[in-house]
């Protein structure tokens, strides 16, 4: 596929419809996470793989699943031994709770926005349980090398993250170039691509089904350190946001 060709927005606009579905379905507190292993199942993949029509966008998800089942901060190091740490962080919406503490003025998080109030469902909102949430530091492990990443973007994260490794691995791009892509994100009825994609794509997915917005604002943004083979520390970060690489 053309990396940056209709085709391929296509697949992952429809992959991330289906994944994104059986998120809802079944992700919670770990406690009560239900049918873990049924979604992560290579045969539940296969089966929804198998409901992508290649020429033509689903309107929903939902329906054809039944048988089958924001201002967030990015950091990442790696110091002179290799050791690697990757942390995200993010109070959800803006002002998260809307409280603070009195001592030192950090506003607390709202991630209880998360849950749902569908009786029965594992993510039911519920004391003592922790919230579905979106945020999802990574590591990647190729052959011996370590790349210590994320995503940001609020709901675009899990699409972000599979993105940017299908960039590297499947495309062969190189790190900072991965980073800057134009990006495209199923999201509520709506196919989102940023400016850099041709009117040719932009008609193709159309003339697919999908109903083609431009955000005012970036999808998502990232940060990586790749630890290459030959010892190199490679940093890339991305120009939709005030990051930086900084080596010393």
């Amino acid at each position: 596929m053309d990396p940056l060709g209709a085709e391929r927005l296509h697949i992952e606009a429809e992959a991330t419809k289906l994944a994104y579905d059986a998120r809802n379905r079944f992700l919670a507190d770990p406690d009560h996470t239900a049918r873990l292993d049924h979604m992560l199942a290579s045969e539940t993949a296969d089966r929804l793989a198998a409901l992508i029509d290649p020429g033509r966008a689903m309107a929903a998800a939902a329906p054809l699943t039944e048988a089958v089942h924001r201002d967030t901060v990015y950091i990442t190091v790696v110091d002179r031994d290799r050791m690697a740490v990757s942390l995200i962080y993010s109070m959800a919406h803006g002002f998260g709770s809307g409280i603070a503490s009195e001592k030192f003025g950090i506003l607390f998080q709202n991630r209880g926005a998360g849950f749902t109030l569908e009786a029965g469902h594992p993510n039911e909102m519920a004391g003592g349980k922790r919230p579905m949430h979106t945020i999802i530091p990574a590591m990647l492990r190729v052959d011996e090398a370590l790349m210590p990443f994320g995503v940001m973007g609020g709901a675009y994260q899990p699409m972000g993250h599979a993105r940017l490794v299908s960039n590297l691995r499947d495309f062969g791009i190189e790190l900072q170039q991965a980073v800057d892509l134009p990006r495209g994100f199923a999201d509520g009825g709506e196919l989102k691509l940023e400016r850099g994609y041709g009117e040719d794509v932009r008609q193709d997915l159309a003339d697919r089904g999908h109903r083609i917005v431009t955000p005012d604002a970036p999808i998502g943004d990232a940060q990586a350190i790749r630890i290459r083979n030959d010892g190199v520390l490679e940093g890339a970060s991305d120009p939709r946001k005030d990051g930086c690489a900084i080596g010393d």
